[in-house]
């Protein structure tokens, strides 16, 4: 049976003082001396606790504003401190320094600080320092010493000590490893702080991250495969903080197509009311109208056969009426800013859709970096923030856009950029037309767009396909006329492209003899 070692000695010093006082409450019950600091101290003195100050047991005072207080050998020898070492008892006994048992540990409250828009003065004084010592040496020295970092473990040592008196050696190392998760975390925090925000550094030197456990996922991309999400330390807006209303737990590929629709929604923010569907991480139908419900209709008649079982994503509040409509279809996730209670009372009749709520949508123009796994390494590179305005567009062509072929151009390329390259995309009057992506060659893309569409518009009764008088976007230039060529094949009137190949002459020039109207970006989106 393993042994329970009891607690003779604690030191307690911790800012976030959930569960205190239970905790106290039963150190004391099992004969434990209780040893704190400032705050601490006294929240346990209120409680009507005999509390021993760390002033009083290292013979110094507390200086610097607190920032020398258990930088001190009485407290870290006696932390450190081997007792099964006769040398190690003996320096105890010569120099006076009593055993600690348990240390309670809660660091500075350095993220929560930052969240808050402190200055740079009040974020530097909540780096811990004393804390994270305390914790790593009590770590180190798990054999002897238990170390208590988290409020959701008192419970569970409170429960130890009834109904054992003390705490097994396989207790104090969850407590360790814990605790080491802890400090590593906290040193992450503080130095992607001094590099991304401090010095505007978003390549580093060395890159450190920090993030917690936030679910167990029901499976990886495949049953077999187990998953699980990660969030950073401070939350930050966006799909991993939003709030799950209803439905099934989320799987990994849920959440990875998800946040393509949460990505690409969030570039029409501030925009007239829009509608995405995503499969598979690509876009398979987008589109901006006055109301949802038409957005979320015209996004749907682009590619009706790829939405089923797809991900939706909006810019605007789900109201009744779209909520209705949505679920006609099978539908995996839906995502939205919010929903009122008559769109709620309708997702709540489909058991296992899920309805995330953001609460807003982010800036897709914000700054950040994405990080991709490779065997041996991670690759770092900076948020796809390009965007385009109408300003900036190179009319190469004899025939310049009209203004709707303008703003269909953009729409398009607004869509591009989040397809999987190669990346080709009809739109009209607001809507996509057909997608086509992920081709090894970028003329297969503009095909697959254009036999899409016209499936469409047999499906849906419309009258040609809508890609009759659209705008076509490339999220690369076309490197050969034949890609063009698809596409004014498919009755594409415009295109927009970010132009820099060898043969820009030669497309210039197809475009021209096909009588399209075509623009240069000057920027490229591929997306892997």
């Amino acid at each position: 049976m393993a042994e329970h070692k009891p607690i003779a000695r604690a030191l307690l010093s911790v800012s976030d003082k959930t569960g205190l006082e239970p905790l106290a409450a039963a150190l004391a019950r099992h004969g434990a001396e209780l040893v704190s600091t400032g705050g601490t101290a006294k929240a346990m003195r209120e409680a009507g606790h005999e509390v021993k100050d760390v002033a009083d047991l290292t013979g110094f005072p507390e200086m610097m504003d607190g920032r020398v207080k258990t930088l001190h050998p009485k407290v870290h020898g006696g932390i450190l401190a081997r007792r099964d070492v006769p040398e190690h008892v003996e320096a105890m006994d010569a120099h006076d320094i009593g055993p600690i048992d348990l240390l309670v540990i809660n660091l500075y409250p350095f993220e929560q600080t930052v969240a808050s828009g402190a200055d740079r003065e009040t974020i530097i004084e909540n780096i811990d320092i004393g804390g994270p010592a305390m914790v790593r040496s009590a770590a180190k020295n798990h054999a002897h010493v238990a170390i208590l970092t988290d409020p959701a473990d008192y419970d569970a040592v409170i429960g130890e000590l009834d109904a054992h008196g003390g705490l097994t050696q396989e207790f104090r190392t969850i407590l360790a490893a814990k605790a080491y998760a802890l400090t590593a975390a906290y040193d992450a925090a503080i130095s992607s702080w001094f590099a991304f925000a401090d010095q505007g550094e978003l390549m580093p030197e060395r890159h450190s991250l920090a993030m917690r456990k936030a679910d167990e996922l029901r499976y990886g991309e495949n049953p077999h495969q187990s998953a699980a999400l990660y969030i950073p330390q401070a939350v930050p807006p966006g799909l991993a903080g939003a709030e799950q209303v209803q439905g099934k737990a989320l799987s990994y590929n849920n959440l990875n197509d998800a946040d393509a629709a949460f990505e690409l929604i969030a570039e029409f923010r501030d925009g007239p009311p829009a509608c995405v569907i995503v499969k598979h991480a690509n876009p398979c139908g987008v589109a901006q109208a006055d109301d949802l419900l038409t957005a979320w209709t015209d996004a749907l008649q682009c590619d009706s056969v790829s939405a089923f079982g797809g991900i939706v994503a909006v810019n605007r509040p789900l109201d009744e009426a779209t909520a209705r409509a949505i679920t006609d279809i099978f539908t995996e996730v839906v995502v939205a800013p919010d929903a009122d209670d008559a769109a709620k009372a309708v997702f709540a009749k489909k058991k296992n859709l899920r309805l995330l709520l953001t609460g807003d949508l982010p800036d897709a123009g914000r700054p950040g970096v994405n990080l991709k796994p490779i065997s041996g390494g991670i690759l770092v590179q900076e948020r796809d923030r390009g965007r385009i305005t109408e300003n900036e567009l190179k009319v190469v062509t004899k025939r310049s856009p009209s203004d709707q072929e303008l703003k269909d151009c953009l729409f398009a390329w607004t869509v591009a950029k989040h397809v999987k390259s190669n990346a080709i995309v009809y739109a009209k009057d607001g809507a996509t037309a057909g997608i086509g992506a992920g081709q090894m060659n970028r003329r297969d893309s503009a095909r697959i767009a254009a036999i899409k569409a016209k499936e469409a518009a047999e499906t849906h009764g419309f009258g040609e396909p809508r890609t009759i008088g659209s705008a076509v976007a490339s999220d690369a230039f076309f490197p050969f006329a034949d890609g063009l060529i698809s596409a004014a094949e498919a009755g594409a009137t415009a295109v927009i492209q970010p132009g820099g190949s060898i043969r820009d002459d030669e497309v210039i020039a197809a475009a021209d003899e096909a009588g399209l109207a075509m623009v240069f970006t000057g920027m490229r989106h591929f997306r892997h």
